[in-house]
């Protein structure tokens, strides 16, 4: 293969806040180019985005399920090679099976699936066809945060024994989903966004970068969700105890009624020799910290000019690399790894860096623990991806 991969989208019309963001960061290398979609529920907004995007008319479906049966039918060398599936989580999994099942490779928005059911369904599927799949966790784009996972995997601090992560927003501290804002609508929706509300949207971010970072796998849960704007029908707050895979402790919280705050994720990682602090709000800094020197600030760019980091940077020192170059990076390492395949070469471990069907069934079975320990009336702790009967 020696062109562009051809991408279709399900969900992402000119109503929607994520599609374009996606748009944005698989364009951004080159690599890919959007071919078809079906951008809406609604026929009318399915078409009208078509016509903003530039496609022929003939390639903007009215559902996703005539866009997959059309687009298999297409020769070879016109029909798309994956989907990337941008809607509300209760509209993940079926659009999902179905590329799949028509041959296409998938990037999909996480959480997964609606439920951890699904997301071993669509495993099964995966291996039975061979095909892509990735899983769009932004924050694992991030070059600094690549930058921690390799120092953490190389020793430099030791054991890990303690993993603070947070993630806290304020755009929900008021009721706004009984004002017209779509966002939050579905997000508090249980029949849309499943059995959790800040868990699930951004509490699965942060348990993903602690398990990210440091290479370890949450084993027991120990939680506390609240649902604090009256009449909210899911958790818009909670935290939680982790223990790890080997021995190490962590705090995990999550909400989404810190008034004032806008995207103010942080991890901490202490191990036996040090320890590191990232904030996605300053992206290009990795702070060091040590027991017998002063602290040390890497910079993307300058002091992270080697290794898995400067794979995953675009710019020079000094020029912030954001959340759509984070995004992008997800989007060119799956479509690098796709055409290597394609190609009948072994795809190298950096083009691989991208989260996949296991870290979405991760997140599955953290949303069920957390939820199940989060609302017992007993501080219990439960083991990963178990629930309390």
């Amino acid at each position: 293969m020696n062109r562009k991969l051809r991408m279709g989208m399900v969900g992402g019309g000119t109503d929607a806040f994520i599609g374009a963001i996606h748009r944005l960061a698989a364009l951004m290398d080159n690599q890919i180019e959007l071919v078809c979609g079906c951008f809406s529920v609604n026929p009318e907004i399915s078409k009208q985005s078509g016509k903003l995007y530039y496609l022929p008319d003939h390639r903007v479906y009215e559902t996703y399920q005539e866009m997959f049966e059309k687009e298999a039918k297409l020769p070879e060398g016109e029909r798309m090679d994956f989907v990337s599936i941008v809607t509300p989580n209760f509209v993940h999994f079926a659009p999902a099976i179905m590329a799949l099942e028509n041959g296409f490779h998938v990037v999909l928005d996480k959480p997964m699936t609606f439920t951890l059911d699904e997301a071993l369904k669509l495993k099964e599927k995966l291996d039975e066809t061979g095909l892509t799949f990735a899983l769009t966790h932004t924050y694992s784009g991030y070059p600094a945060v690549k930058q921690a996972k390799q120092m953490v995997a190389e020793g430099r601090f030791g054991k890990i024994r303690k993993i603070l992560v947070e993630y806290p927003q304020g755009w929900l501290s008021s009721k706004v989903e009984d004002a017209g804002n779509v966002q939050a609508s579905w997000r508090t929706d249980p029949k849309k966004s499943g059995k959790a509300g800040c868990m699930g949207d951004i509490g699965t971010h942060v348990h993903h970068l602690a398990e990210y970072i440091t290479g370890l796998k949450v084993t027991e849960v120990c939680a506390d969700l609240n649902v604090f704007v009256p009449n909210r029908l899911l958790d818009d707050d909670g935290a939680a105890f982790l223990r790890f895979n080997n021995g190490a402790h962590g705090v995990l919280t999550a909400t989404q009624i810190a008034v004032g705050e806008e995207n103010s994720i942080r991890i901490r990682v202490y191990g036996e020799k040090g320890g590191l602090d990232w904030e996605q709000m300053e992206p290009n800094t990795l702070t060091l910290k040590w027991p017998d020197q002063p602290i040390q600030k890497m910079r993307v760019g300058t002091s992270m000019d080697t290794g898995i980091a400067a794979y995953n940077t675009r710019t020079p020192g000094g020029h912030p690399e954001g959340y759509l170059e984070a995004f992008a990076n997800i989007y060119r390492n799956f479509a690098l790894t796709v055409r290597a395949k394609a190609n009948g070469e072994e795809p190298t471990p950096e083009m691989l860096d991208f989260p996949g069907v296991d870290d979405g069934i991760r997140g599955m079975q953290f949303i069920d623990t957390v939820v199940s320990a989060g609302y017992n009336d007993e501080v219990k702790w439960v083991k990963f991806g178990e629930t309390i009967d």
